[in-house]
């Protein structure tokens, strides 16, 4: 009887923990997002953070937009011989990427490449005692620190996935035009006619709300990092992960709504 309540009484413990850290992460989005929303607006901090999420990710969009587009060519025309419709290469790798791979990975090669820095970053500032020293000066660094990171997120991710879109298409006319001499007018004109405005739309939706994600995850686990270097590895680790965790299990929750 003893142990049953001992066991009852550590559940009920670890679920108020996890209650309470949920509602903590809660309160940083919610204030987050006000500071986003309402001026004023650090430009200089926001064109920064875009360079860094945005412009120092595009290579490696472009190189796995590349050979992403190009693998799916490659199995999609031994997969469509089969049934006489090679005619429908384009198409298929069209839809592919907007409606589904572009948005997730380059949300996931984001996330290792600029939310993992992002998080060791501001961790190093709570370690380094930099985030105490801008509240003793009475300086936000939620709106110091964080809203210009949400904000470089949330403009940069749609874009680079527009990028791997493109890259990722003509890394699949490489393949499917060039070396196993589909027809360019086939390829494209075929692809012309299967994607509509909405497949386009419901990808930005999907990058914009990875964007939000990686954005809370990494800034919210670097914020709260905890006092020592292990505490940065841990919060850059834990950043990640979850980060990646959280962008599949939204995906495929929006690709039910958004289907």
């Amino acid at each position: 009887m003893d142990k049953t309540i001992s066991l009852v009484e550590s559940l009920g413990a670890w679920a108020l923990r996890r209650s309470r850290s949920l509602g903590k992460t809660g309160v940083f989005l919610g204030f987050s997002l006000a500071r986003v929303a309402v001026p004023p607006y650090r430009v200089r901090n926001i064109v920064r953070q875009i360079h860094f999420v945005g412009v120092r990710s595009v290579f490696v969009i472009a190189l796995t937009a590349a050979f992403t587009g190009m693998v799916l060519a490659l199995h999609g025309y031994y997969t469509l011989r089969k049934f006489g419709s090679e005619g429908l290469l384009g198409p298929t790798v069209a839809l592919s990427l907007i409606r589904e791979l572009g948005p997730v990975l380059s949300a996931l090669m984001v996330t290792g490449r600029a939310g993992s820095a992002m998080a060791a970053e501001l961790g190093i500032m709570r370690i380094g005692e930099q985030i105490d020293s801008l509240e003793t000066m009475g300086i936000d660094p939620i709106r110091f620190l964080v809203a210009p990171r949400f904000v470089g997120f949330l403009l940069s991710l749609p874009l680079l996935t527009a990028i791997f879109d493109v890259v990722g298409i003509y890394g699949g006319y490489l393949v499917g035009v060039q070396l196993l001499g589909l027809n360019s007018g086939v390829y494209f004109g075929q692809m012309e006619s299967s994607v509509d405005l909405v497949d386009i739309t419901n990808g930005v939706w999907k990058s914009l709300a990875f964007a939000l994600i990686i954005a809370w995850v990494c800034t919210f686990k670097g914020y709260r990092a905890r006092r020592g270097a292990a505490g940065v590895s841990n919060a850059t680790t834990s950043a990640v992960v979850v980060s990646s965790v959280l962008v599949l299990v939204c995906d495929y929750f929006l690709t039910s709504v958004l289907i």
